[in-house]
């Protein structure tokens, strides 16, 4: 359906709006003239992200916790569940709520959208794959996650939610999409969320040492969020008969809809650590290393051909042109 200017389209609720990404997904989703409404109980999420929207008469924010269920008056068409801690350091804050978030949350929001009848795209985490024993990871492989690790509430967490969307998909044909999400970065992150990139622009803006765990070689695949943003919305464009047709002829793919999004290019931390500090030259940081977390992913790159071939998406912001934009935004905010 075409839109016409000024027409609101569609009622939106994101889940862990005030979040890194929920804030830019509502900024475009509000741009293209729909109905947002934003629910974050804002345990890892910020109202400062958020405030842009406020006085916006499509825009609503609720602030409640989806391990709780929640009513919402009126139409809804579409739903996308981002609500998670989904940095280390917040998630094994309390795994307990974060194991709640996930399981009780994807319970709520899937019983939310069955009564709405409304289209829902879950973001997992390429976290589902563990430490992959397969390079790159595509969406057929079952993973390698310890379940009793630092980790484990977080990664089996988000992969019992996948189990349910599945069960929701399966039993009562709701319009359920995954998307594995692979390492994410831009503005309105939370400089203080402990993901490698927020910390080495922090670091280095600060002058202070680049903290890099293990010797630096293991790897990771830095996705700029914009390309995620249209990624998922191409993904959820898509109508429910249509995508899982091309799905099944093009992969013979005859399950719940997930795909990857993420940047194949492959870098290594060091390497990351040596182009912020070039991006940075005023800083006076040096790299330190220190011991590598248990159950530390070596690799991570993710294979996007279902992507690609399904949605014609992949990302087209290299590496240097993200971290300039991430490092402008850090710069304004530290």
């Amino acid at each position: 359906m075409k839109k016409r200017i000024g027409e609101i389209m569609r009622t939106i609720l994101v889940t862990g709006g005030a979040g890194f990404i929920g804030t830019n997904l509502i900024k475009r989703l509000l741009e293209d003239n729909n109905k947002v409404i934003c629910i974050d109980n804002n345990y890892t999420g910020r109202l400062e992200n958020i405030k842009q929207f406020l006085d916006n008469p499509n825009f609503k924010f609720i602030k409640h916790d989806i391990t709780k269920p929640i009513k919402i008056e009126g139409e809804l068409d579409e739903i996308y569940n981002l609500a998670c801690p989904a940095s280390p350091p917040h998630y094994q804050k309390n795994p307990i709520f974060t194991l709640n978030t996930s399981i009780f949350g994807i319970i709520n929001i899937l019983e939310l959208a069955k009564k709405h009848n409304a289209k829902i795209l879950h973001a997992s985490t390429s976290e589902v794959y563990g430490n992959p024993l397969e390079h790159p990871q595509k969406e057929s492989y079952w993973g390698n996650v310890n379940p009793i690790g630092p980790r484990a509430c977080y990664d089996e967490g988000k992969r019992v939610a996948e189990t349910y969307c599945y069960e929701y998909w399966k039993n009562f044909g709701l319009d359920v999409r995954i998307v594995r999400i692979f390492n994410t970065y831009g503005p309105y992150m939370d400089p203080n969320d402990g993901r490698v990139v927020s910390n080495f622009i922090i670091q280095a803006l600060k002058n202070e040492p680049l903290t890099v765990y293990g010797d630096g070689k293991q790897t990771r695949s830095f996705q700029y969020i914009d390309d995620l943003i249209e990624g998922m919305l191409k993904y959820m464009e898509m109508d429910k008969e249509g995508l899982e047709n091309k799905l099944k002829s093009k992969f013979n793919w005859d399950t719940i809809p997930v795909l990857n999004m993420g940047n194949p290019e492959e870098f290594t931390i060091l390497e990351l650590a040596n182009k912020v500090l070039e991006l940075i030259p005023e800083s006076k940081s040096e790299i330190v290393f220190k011991p590598l977390p248990k159950d530390d992913p070596v690799r991570r790159r993710p294979d996007i051909t279902m992507a690609k071939e399904v949605l014609s998406w992949k990302p087209k912001i290299r590496l240097e042109e993200g971290l300039k934009k991430t490092i402008e935004y850090f710069r304004e905010i530290v």
